[in-house]
């Protein structure tokens, strides 16, 4: 069972949120709060599997959440996955920056929502389609390609091959497809460059392979 809390400004929005996953025999709902302190507060002492975090909210705003609970300097960081209205650059990039596992906007519709949230658990990350590419083209500007770290041990063909694939935006299924691997190998091959450029998701794998110039 994934055990979820949501944080949302607006009731209609955390009621609708707690029906939709209900809804659902792998996931259960443990608190849902209407303020950015409490979000923190509470997801501390409920260790909820995911956090579903809005951004606009009072007293801390759901990017400032997501780096108290996910952030690079959190001993043990929570899952999160950040949801809003707002399509911005610069929202996605802190998102993804202080740890989100995943960002959403709140008209993706409910199967995404959903599938956000099984991806957050198991590890892996999920982008809107809509900003997907869009971002990662734009991440973090050349300035960061030139500063770019150099991986730990150098990276297999077929590594680079999911890697490239990964930064075009496709899931690991249509890597697999394209690539002519098992799901679980691309599994494998993600989890093994996470190792060596210092990536924590997929998210953090493609955009180390457009600030490294492998594609563009």
């Amino acid at each position: 069972m994934i055990r979820v809390l949501i944080a949302d400004d607006q009731s209609m929005v955390r009621m609708g949120f707690r029906m939709i996953l209900d809804a659902q025999d792998d996931i259960e709902v443990v608190a849902d709060v209407e303020d950015g302190v409490a979000a923190v507060t509470k997801a501390r002492e409920l260790r909820p599997d995911v956090c579903l975090l809005d951004i606009r909210m009072p007293g801390l705003d759901g990017l400032e959440v997501t780096r108290q609970l996910a952030g690079p300097d959190v001993a043990d960081p929570l899952k999160v996955v950040v949801v809003t209205t707002f399509d911005l650059d610069e929202y996605v990039h802190t998102a993804l920056r202080n740890g989100a596992s995943g960002f959403l906007l709140k008209d993706a519709g409910p199967a995404l929502l959903i599938e956000a949230i099984r991806a957050a658990h198991r590890g892996d990350a999920l982008v809107s389609p809509q900003v997907t590419v869009r971002l990662l083209k734009h991440f973090e500007g050349a300035s960061a390609r030139r500063s770019v770290e150099p991986p730990k041990e150098p990276l297999t063909a077929r590594e680079l091959d999911v890697v490239k694939a990964a930064a075009r935006g496709l899931t690991n299924t249509e890597i697999g497809a394209e690539l002519y691997m098992s799901l679980s190998t691309v599994k494998t091959h993600l989890a093994a460059v996470q190792g060596k450029v210092g990536a924590r998701n997929r998210v953090e794998v493609a955009a180390w392979a457009w600030r490294s110039g492998l594609v563009d």
